[in-house]
């Protein structure tokens, strides 16, 4: 069983986060700008085995696309065509920012560290992959 890799797409930065081999657990990986997250995942993919990429996707409370899309779309066909043979599955992302800061400050991240914009997307990228998880084991 691989790996599943979940994609927190900004324009600048891009969070990163994957499961065990089993499945079982969503844990940070990093975060990438942008411009080098292919390159990125073509390395990691070479060292650790991946089942599909979990990319999340941004809605706006009417559940209609945001204005993200635009810039998820052309990331999707790169993606795709960088790993013709990889699933990719999206998932809401809605509240993933915010949830992700409060993360940050109910683990008692310090005010400075939480201004940290990398840490924010490699949290939101986890509670993506996490929320992701819950809703295959239902």
């Amino acid at each position: 069983m691989g790996r599943i890799v979940a994609i927190d797409y900004g324009k600048k930065r891009v969070g990163i986060a994957a499961t065990d081999e089993l499945q079982m657990i969503a844990n940070g990986v990093t975060t990438v700008e942008a411009a080098k997250v292919i390159d990125f995942l073509k390395d990691y993919c070479s060292r650790e085995p991946v089942e599909r990429f979990v990319i999340g996707e941004p809605k706006q409370m009417n559940n209609t696309e945001s204005e993200a899309v635009d810039f998820i779309k052309p990331f999707l066909k790169k993606l795709s065509k960088a790993f013709p043979d990889m699933p990719v599955e999206r998932m809401d992302e809605r509240f993933t920012s915010k949830m992700a800061f409060q993360t940050m400050i109910d683990s008692g991240i310090k005010k400075k560290q939480r201004q940290n914009k990398d840490l924010v997307d490699q949290i939101s990228a986890t509670i993506i992959l996490q929320s992701y998880l819950e809703s295959k084991n239902i």
